[in-house]
């Protein structure tokens, strides 16, 4: 383990940086110390690290690699992750959604050991991601709890922290907002638990026998077990575009107007989906205001994939659209072996008016 407790949270890159006021950054290297572990350690109880609704405005989305090797390996033998991510991220929709503010909780009550605050909210650079591994938590909160157990909250909103160094928080507090600083692909948090240096994953705990499966004692509490539970594969992000869309633009929080011109050139329905895996079959559909079938697509992914965008439209035909709601729906559909398959849905509404 670094000496900086933000120095490595993962040991493969996913995020980025940019320094704000060097007074805002703290360097952990002179105080991050390995706590004492009790032999017998009473484990936390868990709740979310953030303040929102899963799957409905945030996602679980990737887990703790536990393959010492250089393949991947959840703690459900799955692979919703990459190799050597040493925690839990939970995603919220997009640019616009961190603008607005989700707040980080505190997931068991604590003291603060450190912080760091001011590093920008963007993608890593090339050079970020070779030469600044001591950043790639970003802005972050690191808290102390009883028997060696400490919990790391990267990613914050640059500027949101809001507590300080000794400072003693209960559980739900309010330690930031979610962002996109450090070593982060796209806006979430990302908790890691340790028990002195050791990497313990919340769905496993200590003691576990079986190489697959949630441990006899998981860290989370039961309601964030519950929270947690239902499938890493989400459709989270629908919209309509009046001309192919631009991933950048989606990424922001962009072509999420309710209304559209008559005159778009284009109609297309777009769809941002987490966790598709080879044979996963997409349809994706836009009926109009008389209930006529605009777009009908269907597409047979061919790979296992940790978040994937899709979009399928139809230009305009003549001066304008037919006045009045479109609804585009998007449905993923899962061979699941003997047994039935498993389903995905999602849809969006729009007006299309003068």
């Amino acid at each position: 383990m670094s000496t900086d407790m933000f120095a490595s949270h993962c040991n493969r890159p996913r995020s980025f940086e940019s320094v704000g006021k060097v007074g805002r950054i703290l360097v952990f290297a002179a105080f991050f110390l390995i706590p004492v572990v009790s032999p017998k350690a009473d484990q936390p109880s868990l709740g979310l690290p953030v303040d929102c609704r899963l799957g409905t405005d945030c996602w679980l989305v990737n887990l703790v690699d536990l393959d010492p090797t250089s393949k991947v390996r959840d703690y459900a033998c799955g692979r919703h992750g990459y190799d050597g991510h040493k925690g839990t991220d939970i995603a919220i929709r997009d640019r616009r959604a961190m603008d607005r503010g989700v707040p980080v909780i505190a997931a068991a009550a604590g003291t603060v050991r450190a912080f760091r605050d001011g590093m920008a909210d963007r993608l890593p650079s090339a050079e970020f991601r070779k030469k600044r591994r001591n950043l790639y938590c970003g802005n972050g909160v690191v808290l102390t709890h009883a028997d060696g157990w400490t919990t790391q909250y990267c990613h914050l909103r640059r500027h949101s922290v809001t507590v300080k160094r000794g400072q003693k928080v209960a559980k739900g507090d309010r330690l930031g907002y979610v962002g996109h600083s450090g070593m982060a692909e796209f806006p979430h948090i990302h908790l890691t638990v340790r028990h002195g240096k050791k990497v313990v994953d919340p769905f496993v705990g200590l003691g576990r026998k079986a190489e697959c499966g949630p441990g006899p004692r998981p860290l989370w509490s039961a309601a964030a077990l519950e929270a947690l539970a239902p499938p890493l594969t989400a459709i989270y992000n629908v919209g309509f575009a009046p001309t192919k869309p631009k991933l950048s633009a989606i990424r922001k929080g962009l072509y999420q107007a309710p209304a559209l011109s008559r005159r778009a050139p284009a109609l297309i329905l777009w769809a941002e989906i987490f966790w598709v895996r080879p044979g996963d079959r997409l349809r994706l559909t836009i009926v109009g205001p008389d209930d006529a079938v605009i777009t009908e697509y269907s597409n047979d992914l061919p790979k296992h994939q940790a978040r994937r965008m899709i979009f399928a439209g139809s230009k305009k035909k003549g001066l304008f659209w037919p006045a009045g709601s479109y609804q585009g729906t998007v449905v993923l559909e899962r061979p699941a072996g003997n047994g039935p398959a498993q389903r995905f849905e999602a849809s969006r509404r729009i007006v299309l008016k003068d």
